[in-house]
């Protein structure tokens, strides 16, 4: 049984001017002390899949289909009850913008303690003890002062650990990670990531790594899920993905990243802008900023085409190539 199952998965936001398909039947598994990293541009649908898993949609986002499995036990469509004991205890998730997630009018003592108490059976002075614990886990000094200080008070790169030590505090089995380093300098980033695989590698956990930097991914995870206008366009091991790619959206994705190897070498844009979600096209969304569609590639979604062990890609070239070996034999 896997740690996480998602299948299907669909989530739609119902506005004034038509039903937005965020999330269109997502699916994928992670397994115990596994690191998926789900990449793509901004509005591909990552964070609303996270937040479909965590189920804290806000108004007007609802999931309109599918099923998400913790250990078995269903999720979309439990009661309230069920998913609070859950969410926060056995999966945890690190909002992108530290300071916005962190509330200013409490102290960081207080923001820490406040999971602990809800999860644990620990009482006030246990659970600021825990909360020392926490800070000194995640590389913070003088935890109990930090403690009694408010974001405002703490760096950026603090604060990012201060959320990561929330998130941990009840030892959840799953950690969702939204942007963890977005707006930190370079430095401060390799030191989060060094700090989650470390984490990682003590408690056991698994991650669901979020970002649109695929250098990140690289260094830290073993499975990716490439997507593209709510869909998964690819998924696959970490190597298939670099090395093998087989949707033109992930190519893309490879071409605009800059090579030490190739210094002078020019980047390659992706041409266009993302698909409008309110007129998603009956074929595949990337269509229009493709080069190589094919005019079945406008009325038609491909389906997802084995490609290995545990690759797949959605596109209608990997089709056509495989009918084009298989007329070959």
């Amino acid at each position: 049984m896997s740690l996480l199952e998602v299948r299907d998965l669909s989530t739609s936001f119902f506005t004034p001017s038509g039903e937005i398909h965020a999330v269109s039947g997502v699916s994928f598994t992670l397994e115990e002390g596994e690191t998926i990293g789900v990449v793509g541009e901004s509005g591909s649908g990552k964070s609303v899949t996270a937040y479909s898993i965590m189920q804290i949609l806000s108004h007007p986002g609802r999931i309109t289909g599918g099923s998400v499995m913790y250990r078995g036990e269903e999720l979309v469509g439990s009661p309230e009850k069920t998913i609070a004991s859950i969410r926060g205890n056995k999966i945890s998730m690190i909002f992108q913008d530290s300071m916005t997630s962190l509330n200013p009018v409490y102290t960081i003592g207080n923001q820490l303690e406040e999971a602990i108490l809800l999860h644990t059976g620990r009482d006030k002075a246990e659970a600021r003890e825990r909360a020392v614990e926490m800070l000194k886990l995640v590389g913070i000094n003088e935890p109990e002062k930090r403690v009694r200080q408010y974001p405002h008070e703490l760096s950026g790169g603090m604060r990012q650990r201060v959320m990561i030590a929330i998130a941990l505090a009840c030892e959840p089995d799953i950690l969702i990670a939204d942007e963890p380093t977005t707006a930190l300098d370079v430095t401060i980033q390799a030191q989060i990531l060094e700090l989650m695989k470390g984490l990682q590698q003590r408690l056991g956990l698994a991650i669901i790594l979020i970002t649109h930097d695929l250098g990140v991914v690289a260094g830290m995870c073993d499975n990716v899920v490439v997507m593209y206008a709510g869909r998964i366009v690819e998924r696959g091991s970490t190597d298939d993905i670099f090395y093998n790619p087989r949707h033109e959206y992930t190519k893309g994705l490879l071409r605009s990243i800059p090579s030490i190897e190739n210094e002078k070498e020019r980047l390659i844009p992706i041409s266009g802008a993302p698909v409008d979600m309110l007129m998603l096209p009956a074929g595949c969304a990337f269509t229009p900023r493709c080069d190589l569609a094919m005019k079945i590639c406008l009325s038609a979604l491909p389906d997802e085409m084995p490609l290995g062990d545990i690759h797949y890609a959605s596109c209608w070239l990997n089709v056509r190539d495989r009918l084009a070996e298989e007329g070959a034999r």
